[in-house]
């Protein structure tokens, strides 16, 4: 079955490139004024300007006029802790009152807090929240996502996360992959014994999760406070051995080895870096590790942003993520994590929506078929309201613009998955 999309004000993103973007190509962010997109099935078909259009060969089949809206490849979410129970607006006050991360952590909130509650949860009831905020994220535009596990931190709680993320995964039309994250903190009962609960990660959990296939990645928080380099390069060797690609939590609250880690390891992506040096910038862009920004976080937490701008100009592969989750960023709305990372990051329009998009898709292994428009793509996309240009998407950052979501060929509605 074919579809025929007609009337496309600006069809963007039209890149026929195999690879991510490094570097000063994230600015080339090709677009095609006044055209048409064909989709056949779930995918890509073909696409061109409307006075190529041979209007006979499209006579019997679905059309939609998109009355001048511009089509976008949907948002590919690369970081994201969707799976949680509950939310933590008690610590948002704690730290409008001046409390530090950290000193959240040490009392037993931040990621314990959400673990606690995921122990005690059940998980339908897991998947039945989670299923609301991903709703609401892909009528926001968003048609990839990563999720990962770590707010369970026992072998039963990771696994039933990590269950959870495989039933969206099956009943919902996103595309999706899953991270096993055991290694996001210490549990409270192995603060003076952490080496046992590594054991636990590398030697009890990640069979499992190898035998029943439920994850893609395995990621570390590699921080001061929590998990160390060396204890990072274990966890993640271990997780390659079971057949996961490492991505790492590096460099948020301090330089603190993740990068180099990462880099050694042959991570996938190594995400947040608020705290960064020059040369920190120069082995990250001498390397095929993508930096994944996330401004939600450095936003919600007040804290430096990640130098985009320095990595940018250095060569190195710049991606955008939203870290959706209940305590640094509870939000997973793309259009405000690329109009953040302009008008705060200094990252161009273009930039921004090409690392939310292309380079987004390649920091889940998804490049081949996700992140731009392309024949034999997933026919992932959102159309806007007539809008004036590209610039013009970031720039209006409290303006609801979206007008329609498809994914794998399909029109969404809402809430209609």
């Amino acid at each position: 079955m074919k579809t025929l999309f007609y009337n496309i004000g600006m069809l963007v993103g039209i890149h026929e490139v195999n690879q991510p973007l490094r570097g000063y190509e994230l600015a080339n962010l090709p677009a095609l004024s006044n055209a048409y997109l064909v989709v056949e099935d779930h995918k890509i078909h073909s696409f061109g300007c409307m006075k190529d259009l041979d209007e006979l060969s499209y006579q019997n089949i679905n059309t939609l006029d998109v009355a001048g809206g511009s089509l976008f490849p949907s948002w590919c979410d690369s970081h994201t802790h969707l799976v949680f129970a509950g939310s933590r607006e008690t610590e948002f006050v704690d730290k409008i009152k001046g409390a530090s991360y950290a000193e959240i952590a040490a009392k037993g909130g931040g990621i314990l807090n959400s673990a606690k509650k995921v122990q005690h949860a059940s998980e339908d009831e897991l998947y039945a929240s989670a299923l609301i905020r991903l709703r609401e994220l892909v009528n926001m535009g968003t048609g990839a996502i990563e999720i990962k596990s770590g707010y369970g931190l026992t072998i039963d709680a990771e696994l039933k996360m990590l269950r959870v993320i495989k039933r969206l995964q099956q009943n919902t039309p996103v595309t999706m992959k899953s991270t096993f994250l055991g290694a996001h903190a210490i549990p409270m009962e192995y603060a003076n014994n952490r080496e046992e609960y590594i054991r636990i990660i590398t030697d009890e959990m990640l069979p499992v999760i190898a035998k029943e296939g439920l994850a893609d990645f395995i990621d570390v928080f590699c921080e001061i406070g929590f998990f160390t380099p060396a204890e990072t390069k274990l966890i993640c060797e271990k997780g390659k051995q079971n057949g996961l690609r490492p991505k790492i939590h590096a460099n948020q609250l301090a330089i603190s080895g993740g990068v180099e880690t990462g880099i050694d390891v042959g991570a996938i992506s190594v995400d947040h870096l608020e705290s960064m040096n020059q040369e920190l910038i120069q082995l990250l862009a001498s390397s095929a590790t993508i930096a994944t920004l996330l401004p939600n976080a450095s936003f919600f937490l007040r804290m430096q942003d990640a130098p985009a701008r320095g990595l940018i100009d250095a060569g190195a592969i710049v991606a955008l993520a939203s870290d959706y989750n209940p305590g640094s960023a509870p939000s997973g709305n793309m259009n405000l994590v690329v109009s953040q990372s302009c008008i705060r990051m200094k990252m161009l329009p273009a930039e921004a929506i090409n690392a939310a998009t292309l380079n987004g898709a390649y920091a889940m292994g998804l490049g081949e078929s996700c992140g731009s428009i392309k024949p034999g793509k997933l026919a992932n996309f959102f159309i806007t309201k007539p809008i004036s240009s590209i610039d013009f998407l970031p720039y209006a950052f409290g303006s609801l613009l979206i007008d329609k979501v498809v994914l794998k060929g399909k029109l969404i509605e809402h809430n209609t998955f």
